[in-house]
């Protein structure tokens, strides 16, 4: 397969070259006249080439909630939106703890997906015991929020670092101090407000930064990697900054397209269904974090993908909607479209949604970069074509999106896994040929300057 015409989108430089993939990899970068010649030859004019972007954060809900989505209809979704790879979080049924629940998820989805795939496993007081028994993982998620296990103290997060820290793996973490959460709800629910506003008001800002600085504070001593998810609010990302500024070299952190693109203050409080935890915060956090995104305090954008059915989003009262949406399909146009209007660059969707992703997770170079011998994971899009986001055209099982309806200014027109067309102009061409990625090198920090 040769990939000709084309301007390749590299971290700090644009270049206009051509491919050659052999065998899954990445066998030559050239000008096209120099390529080998190839069966399958893909003319790429006035298209751009991206190394394949890794989507960091998706629910795909499989084993045991499949009702709401699974590895075949969530993957369709990742490749009908240029995603070449997801890193999928762990709280399925069962939720993978231990090599047990490991094994459980690789034959769930096995034979499943359109694209590869790496797992995070749970990391909680049940099974910190265990752990260090687990290969195969990408890394970890710790949920501090999360109210149907122990609390999360700080005896339990400094032993749980330590246990990890022998294995090299990174943290992902939920980052909202449960204390301040429980306080606030039982204040809020009391007053007896249930609309998307009420939701907000219990989980304000700081109690993302309150939580950010107990767990770096924390895994700095330890010396562990942790990477702070779904960062939501000016003050989260105020301590992100004034952390980094100190030289904290193990830590880094992600946000979201709607934490980037939506503020509570322009919607219907009534939509209980654009309740996400962390929940959406106002204009002047958007802006903050956008501030983030361009001084590079922002390591990695993901889509946070979390599909549940029409019934479990669209309730009367917020307390009893369930949290999240989905968006791994929506990922890379929406993205790009702020490419197009001015509001990030390539080389910058480059890092936040390819290389640093996996050097996050310790992939890269095999993926995240267009270098020989890399896998010829690819991402191809053409900008400037407008679109409008349906809902009920996108792949997964379940549709809400709080972006159905918007305008976008991108088009994914082919996602190439390992050398394999898989979609080709919104079209699933491919076969469920995915794999299970592990970790090359746990040595690997993202560089945003």
């Amino acid at each position: 397969l040769t990939v000709e015409n084309t301007k390749l989108i590299f971290p700090s430089t644009i270049v206009e070259a051509g491919l050659a993939i052999e065998n899954g990899k990445i066998v030559k970068i050239a000008k096209d006249v120099n390529l080998p010649r190839a069966d399958l030859r893909l003319n790429c004019r006035g298209l751009l080439t991206f190394p394949g972007v890794i989507d960091s954060h998706v629910h795909f809900r499989d084993p045991g909630l499949t009702y709401k989505e699974d590895f075949s209809t969530g993957s369709m979704a990742a490749a009908a939106g240029g995603v070449t790879m997801v890193v999928d979080m762990p709280n399925t049924m069962p939720p993978l703890v231990d090599s047990e629940s490991f094994k459980t998820k690789v034959e769930a989805v096995k034979g499943k997906s359109y694209v590869d795939y790496g797992f995070l496993a749970l990391l909680s007081s049940e099974n910190v015991n265990k752990v260090s028994k687990l290969a195969g993982i990408l890394g970890f998620k710790l949920f501090m929020a999360d109210f149907s296990r122990k609390p999360v103290t700080d005896d339990f997060l400094f032993n749980a670092f330590n246990v990890i820290k022998n294995l090299g793996l990174p943290v992902a973490i939920h980052a909202e101090n449960p204390e301040d959460v429980l306080v606030l709800t039982e204040k809020v629910k009391h007053e007896g407000k249930k609309d998307i506003y009420a939701y907000t008001s219990a989980r304000p800002g700081y109690v993302e930064a309150k939580a950010i600085i107990r767990v770096a504070s924390i895994s700095e001593k330890v010396g562990i990697k942790i990477h702070i998810c779904h960062v939501s609010s000016r003050e989260g990302i105020k301590v992100l900054s004034e952390i980094k500024g100190k030289g904290f070299k193990n830590i880094t952190c992600e946000t979201c397209p709607h934490y980037l693109l939506l503020s509570i203050e322009e919607l219907n409080p009534a939509l209980t269904a654009f309740k996400v935890t962390p929940p959406l915060k106002f204009r002047h956090d958007a802006e903050a974090l956008w501030k983030g995104v361009n001084d590079g305090v922002i390591d990695t954008i993901a889509s946070d993908h979390a599909p549940h059915t029409h019934n479990e989003k669209f309730k009367n009262d917020v307390w009893e909607a369930s949290s999240g949406f989905i968006g791994v399909e929506t990922l890379v146009p929406l993205m790009l479209t702020q490419v197009v209007d001015g509001r990030l660059n390539l080389n910058q969707f480059t890092k936040l949604l390819c290389e640093n992703p996996a050097k996050v997770y310790g992939l890269y170079p095999l993926k995240g970069c267009i270098k020989v011998n890399s896998d010829a994971d690819l991402t191809i899009v053409k900008l400037g074509v407008e679109e409008k986001i349906k809902a009920s055209k996108l792949h997964s099982k379940t549709g809400f999106t709080p972006f159905d309806g918007w305008t976008v200014k991108a088009k994914p027109v082919y996602t190439i896994v390992r050398g394999m067309v898989i979609m080709e102009n919104g079209e699933i061409v491919g076969k469920p040929e995915g794999k299970l990625v592990k970790p090359i090198n746990k040595n690997l920090h993202p560089s945003n300057h």
